[in-house]
């Protein structure tokens, strides 16, 4: 068992590596990076962008020369440079980092990523490591609280549906979970708010945020109340998809144990119906289902909480990746990319251990990784 956690940690490593060098070298190609944002800036406001970069120079001009003043007709690998002054787009390099191979940076990057250490953000004079301490919370809050509903959801939904397999209620509720699964959590997070939210009928949840601006003089109590109260309208958006497909494996994984041998012979020897699904078949159809708690975990984490977020202004990881990429804040995107991979990684191993302590017969030890 223990060499086996080894090697899965082990295995970790490499496999992070890889994420990060795939995902730098697509962003770090992609046209429009942090200095063609900040030439962008200096286009239409030359001498305050260059007084900033340069941080020299006297009250009301600059040390590098201004855009009139450097047009050079140099060609620029930079769009919107030409006319520039090839000093000032070298400062903006520097300031940046890409004055360096795009290998080196990758190099350095991940020499500090090791230390945990994701350096300062372009765009929002902070460190990267606070930005992340700061956001992480509500996204893991958002996925914990959907991975939970969904799960007290659907395995008594998939238990019942396999009890009753064939009958009215099998096929209504199976009707039902195949429009909600159709339906895209980001537009269903729309309706909610037209509908409740004063988009275009009644008022009653908030339209945005976690907790209410003067969320720090409320009572304990009315804080708890608070929270549930703005949580609402994101979490069942969360939800309406995710609980279909766990509600149709649970129901399949319950028609497969129920149709074995063991089941049959626990019946004749004058069980209840009730003994047999709670004693015999419940342990051994749920061991998949429950070990799967992190994968669901991932999965609402990586794949619902960016829309979601991003529509109800909810100030997750999600919410600042997002604003990050569309700014080219390298240094938040590709922290936030590490620290979502790492935490999945390690859900994922989470997970495989998890069948061990549902199912001590499972042996870890023999399992190559």
């Amino acid at each position: 068992m223990i060499s086996y956690i080894i090697r899965r940690i082990l295995l970790i490593i490499p496999t992070l590596i890889g994420i990060m060098i795939i995902n730098f070298f697509i962003i770090q190609s992609a046209p429009g990076g942090p200095v063609e944002r900040l030439i962008a800036q200096v286009r239409g406001t030359e001498v305050r962008a260059t007084q900033r970069i340069s941080g020299t120079g006297g009250e009301g001009e600059s040390q590098t020369p201004s855009v009139a003043e450097s047009d050079t007709g140099a060609v620029s690998k930079y769009r919107g440079a030409q006319g520039l002054d090839p000093e000032f787009i070298k400062e903006i390099e520097q300031l940046y980092g890409f004055d360096k191979p795009m290998y080196k940076r990758f190099l350095v990057m991940m020499g500090n990523y090791l230390r945990f250490d994701f350096g300062d953000s372009f765009f929002r004079d902070r460190k990267v490591m606070e930005l992340v301490a700061e956001k992480l919370p509500v996204s893991i809050t958002l996925g914990l609280w959907t991975t939970m509903i969904v799960y007290l959801i659907s395995i008594p939904l998939g238990v019942r549906k396999a009890v009753r397999d064939g009958e009215p209620f099998d096929v209504w509720t199976s009707f039902v979970v195949t429009v909600t699964y159709a339906i895209p959590g980001f537009l269903f997070a729309i309706l909610l708010i037209i509908l409740f939210a004063g988009g275009s009928f009644i008022r009653i949840f908030p339209l945005r945020g976690l907790v209410s601006e003067d969320w720090q003089t409320f009572t304990w109590y009315m804080k708890i109340v608070d929270y549930l109260w703005h949580i609402v309208l994101p979490i069942t958006a969360s939800v309406i998809g995710g609980f279909a497909g766990l509600t149709m494996f649970t129901k399949n994984s319950f028609l497969e144990e129920i149709n074995k041998q063991y089941v049959v012979t626990a019946r004749a020897k004058g069980l209840t119906e009730r003994k047999v699904l709670v004693s015999h078949v419940f342990r051994n159809a749920m061991l998949i289902v429950i070990a799967g708690f992190p994968s669901a975990f991932i999965s609402a984490l990586f794949t619902g909480t960016l829309l979601i977020e991003v529509i109800f202004s909810l100030d997750g990881l999600g919410l600042l990746g997002f604003e990050s990429a569309i700014n080219r804040d390298y240094p938040v995107v590709f922290a936030t990319l590490f620290v979502f991979s790492l935490l999945g990684l390690i859900l994922n191993l989470l997970g495989d251990l998890m069948y061990m302590f549902i199912d001590p017969r499972i042996d870890f030890e023999s399992r190559e990784v």
